[in-house]
């Protein structure tokens, strides 16, 4: 049985499961190729999907979203909301002439049962769910029978407010009433290095406490209507600012927490879903709390995982099983379209050949394989470099075309994670924070003295594992900066036309496409 899913509206993706080997075959992202960053699913995506298929899918599955009034994505389709009787749709459908089983579950569940599907944990053992993202902030419980309990909402839209401050505090914020910006989350995240920990002061906590307690930010506040507040358009880096936004991050932590010390005490592993499940500062923070056996977080966490996860509800539906087998490398293969090779000297693969650019402080495109699934690149998509100065993080945030304050990821060897870094184990997919130990890291070491390192092992990308390998040999550090390699506010370059471009316009140096090194003859720095 072959399941076909769909996201609707923004990180519009496909997914298709073969529910036979309960496996992913893979999970196409419209954003992805240069499509602007949260597109919903094109045309682009549906032929790219489908051409991948040898016979049209036994079950056509899309998930939930609003269904009524002028926020109306989807028909005849689940809702956005609920877990219970009532919130999924099963039926058929005439597809090409072909009689399929249709599914819909809303997007809650997506989001629930993609964790569940995607954790490492075994079919049988129960788990504790935490939803929170731009309209939930719910915990579950699953039990071995996969049943579902609802164990309570702590607060609605966390991932709104998140955001919204970002837009109080910005004077280039001018979006209406019901309007958000996705990106500025992710700013927030970055600001609150910059600010100071402690009690809240009188005015920090007036904010806290007017908008923690609001349901449906969104359709009640508009930023205007805040005018009067200390931090109307102050300037996101200004020194009130992240220090509000530090404590106003802490303040949204502690709710759950406080709920979850109460109420979650039965030490079952937690999977964490929705787009505040990229805050790699609380995903830390939820495994220091001690109160689950373990923490996991999977690398589509955001809404680029809601169609996987309707289809795992789709095949728990019909088969009764809610595990999969999958790769984060299941997206979109990439594209070698005409590459004008005037300007470009190229070379087989040598990892040496690399190693010796990187130490020359050139910054090299990688391209391998399919491309991540998720926003994170993890060195299939990714520009790299090495990872000692500061220059190399301004160069890096200029080609970026992004804001200063913008940490840059450094990607380790598994193995030496311990020696760099404070948090002695793996991770494969860039989610947690940890200390930086290593005085040398100055390009991947933000301004509070963290940064959130990917691991890398020989199973998991054997070609970048060679690679911070052979970098190790000749630095005698086995770490690399690695940010994705994309056009500002478009999803990863996935054609080589596109990638030349791009390192024309930038002043990358060179690039790797699978086993070919391209360097440009007159390679150009950003301005």
């Amino acid at each position: 049985m072959r399941i076909i899913s769909f996201k609707p509206h923004h990180d519009g993706t496909i997914a298709v499961l073969d529910a036979s080997s309960a496996e992913l075959i893979y999970s196409y992202e419209a954003e992805k190729d240069s499509f602007p960053r949260f597109s919903t699913i094109t045309p682009t995506t549906v032929l790219d999907a489908a051409g991948r298929l040898d016979a049209i899918p036994d079950v056509f599955a899309v998930g939930g979203w609003e269904r009524t009034g002028f926020a109306r994505h989807v028909s005849d389709a689940a809702d956005y909301c609920g877990i219970a009787a009532g919130s999924e749709i099963v039926g058929e459908k005439t597809i090409f002439g072909t009689r399929v089983h249709f599914y819909s579950s809303t997007h809650e569940r997506s989001h629930l049962w993609g964790a569940y599907g995607m954790s490492p944990f075994p079919a049988g053992m129960a788990c504790y769910v935490l939803i929170w993202e731009g309209v939930l902030g719910d915990f579950y419980e699953i039990d071995e029978r996969l049943q579902v309990v609802h164990l309570g909402k702590v607060m609605p839209g966390p991932g709104d407010k998140y955001s919204f401050l970002y837009a109080l505090a910005d004077p280039k914020f001018t979006l209406p009433k019901g309007r958000l910006r996705y990106e500025d989350p992710g700013k927030v995240m970055a600001l609150c290095a910059y600010g100071q920990t402690g009690k809240p002061d009188l005015d920090e906590q007036a904010l806290i406490d007017f908008l923690l307690p609001r349901d449906h930010i969104t359709q009640w506040l508009s930023k205007e209507e805040l005018r009067n507040s200390p931090y109307y358009n102050i300037g996101v880096t200004h020194q009130k600012f992240t220090t509000l936004a530090k404590r106003f991050s802490d303040a949204i932590f502690d709710s759950f927490y406080t709920f979850a010390k109460k109420n979650l005490t039965k030490g079952f592993p937690l999977l964490i879903a929705g787009g505040c499940g990229l805050n790699c500062e609380w995903n830390r923070r939820w495994v220091e709390t001690n109160l689950f056996s373990d923490v996991f977080i999977s690398p589509c966490t955001n809404d680029a995982g809601s169609a996987i996860g309707t289809a795992v509800d789709a095949m728990r539906h019909f088969t009764g099983n809610a595990k999969i087998k999958w790769n984060v490398y299941s997206g979109q293969p990439f594209i070698f379209d005409e590459l004008d090779q005037t300007e470009l000297e190229v070379h087989p693969l040598d990892y040496g050949q690399v190693v010796s650019a990187l130490l020359d402080d050139k910054v090299i495109g990688w391209v391998q394989g399919n491309c991540e699934i998720g926003p994170r690149a993890l060195g299939n998509r990714s520009i790299l470099a090495a990872p000692f100065s500061k220059e190399t993080h301004e160069r890096l945030n200029c080609i970026k075309n992004r804001e200063g304050f913008r940490p840059i990821a450094p990607v380790c060897l598994e193995q030496d994670v311990a020696l760099h870094f404070d948090l002695a184990r793996p991770s494969p997919y860039m989610l947690f924070f940890q200390k930086v130990l290593d005085s040398r890291l100055k390009a991947v070491t933000h301004v509070d003295g963290t940064a959130r390192a990917q691991t890398v092992s020989r199973e998991q990308n054997s070609r970048l594992f060679q690679l911070l390998t052979s970098f190790k040999a000749r630095s005698g550090v086995g770490v690399l900066c690695n940010t994705s390699l994309n056009f500002n506010g478009t999803g990863f370059i996935n054609r080589a036309s596109d990638l030349l471009t791009y390192a024309r316009a930038t002043g990358l140096d060179g690039f790797v496409i699978n086993d070919a090194f391209y360097l440009l003859k007159t390679a150009r720095r950003a301005a």
